[in-house]
């Protein structure tokens, strides 16, 4: 089956998170992506846990379809095979921490002097310019210097998002930013340098609750899982459990005033007027609505939601979202092969004319002695060899 990036070769000197989400993607889209592992240990996500067959649940979802080769960077012999991959590549993607590429020669002037059309990404915490250039980032760090933890949680308690959600953003960056760089490249023959730094990606997420604490000269709405300032947008206890729902203009909140709740009268009530109002007296709409679900379970509250055309959900566990019948009458998993077993995985969000590869997760320098030999000079191995 033919794949958008088959004929695409990235070579990618990463680890953890943010580096390996944009090159898993890639090779998804049928790119060959040789991923560069660090002699003797490997990506350090590999021991991050044990739990999917003894391999790390980090490691299996962002490391799919690639080729691992376990490379000491700084032994001559090593060096030399990491250039001939590199020569050969389309893409080279790094997230080594600040300074290494550099004083590795692996940095984007280098690499590009040579082959000006190689697409060069980088990834760091904070960029490769300012007064935090040089310092160690990782996901919970940049959601406390984006602001992020101090808007989440409750008014007591501020809270980290439950996943790793700045370097998600900063993957998905890079991975649309090597894109839109491929497709230049096909147009003018001109590779890039392109820089995606943490801080940036999440901040870019974080707009919306920036722009709102700074121009609304309050300090961040920290509300559990209600929205801070949307109303009735969150979670209400029925007779055996709890309902999300969503208000998302007058005309929801008039069919659930009329529809669900049976009380027509608070579409009148000042109180409940506005979005704004609803927001501000959010604990009192909350006891209404409690009041009005607590003789009913959350499979009659859903429905009668439905009925509606009120948004609802129910709250799963993980777990849960596993065994979800929308993904399953969609067709959503595929199987993929990891070292210690057959794992089911999701496909990619975006669903086009081709299948995605789904590779098999590489063991530590599975691929090391096929690719020593494809991109080994024959000269070099002979001599490698007497000595």
């Amino acid at each position: 089956m033919r794949r958008p990036l088959e004929d695409i070769t990235v070579v990618a000197v990463e680890q953890a998170v943010a580096a390996p989400f944009a090159t898993r993607q890639l090779a998804d889209l049928g790119a060959r992506v040789i991923k560069i592992e660090r002699h003797g240990g490997g990506d350090f996500a590999r021991g991050y846990d044990r739990t999917v067959y003894g391999e790390s649940s980090y490691f299996v979802w962002l490391n799919r379809g690639k080729e691992s080769v376990e490379l000491d960077v700084k032994d001559p012999a090593d060096r030399r095979l990491l250039d001939a991959m590199i020569a050969g590549a389309d893409v080279f993607v790094q997230n080594l921490v600040p300074g290494a590429a550099e004083r590795l020669a692996l940095d984007a002037e280098t690499l590009r002097a040579t082959r000006p059309e190689l697409i060069h990404c980088s990834i760091s915490g904070y960029g490769p310019t300012g007064p935090y250039r040089s310092k160690k980032a990782y996901d919970l760090l940049l959601q406390c210097e984006t602001g992020l933890v101090m808007a989440t949680g409750t008014s007591d308690v501020p809270a980290k998002a439950g996943f790793s959600i700045a370097d998600i953003a900063t993957g998905m960056y890079a991975y649309s930013g090597i894109l839109t760089a491929l497709y230049d490249r096909a147009r003018t023959g001109a590779g890039a340098s392109l820089h995606v730094a943490m801080i940036d990606a999440l901040g870019e997420w974080m707009s919306q609750p920036v722009y709102f604490s700074r121009y609304g000269d309050e300090p961040p709405r920290r509300t559990a899982a209600k929205h801070p300032s949307i109303s009735p947008y969150g979670p209400y206890r029925t007779a055996d459990g709890t309902v999300f729902l969503g208000i998302q203009n007058q005309r929801e909140w008039a069919a659930l005033c009329e529809a669900v709740l049976r009380r027509t009268d608070l579409t009148a009530d000042p109180r409940f007027a506005t979005n704004t109002d609803r927001v501000q007296h959010d604990r009192e709409l909350t006891e209404l609505l409690e009041q009005a679900f607590a003789a009913s379970g959350t499979d009659e509250v859903i429905e009668l939601l439905e009925r509606a055309g009120i948004a609802n959900a129910r709250l799963r566990t993980p777990a849960e979202f596993t065994e979800h019948p929308q993904l399953a009458a969609r067709d959503r998993w595929r199987p993929v092969d990891t070292p210690g077993g057959m794992m089911r995985a999701l496909l990619p969000p975006v669903v086009g004319d081709w299948e995605p590869a789904m590779g098999a997760v590489p063991r530590l320098g599975q691929h090391t002695a096929a690719l020593r030999t494809e991109f080994t000079p024959a000269e070099h191995v002979s001599k490698e060899t007497r000595a």
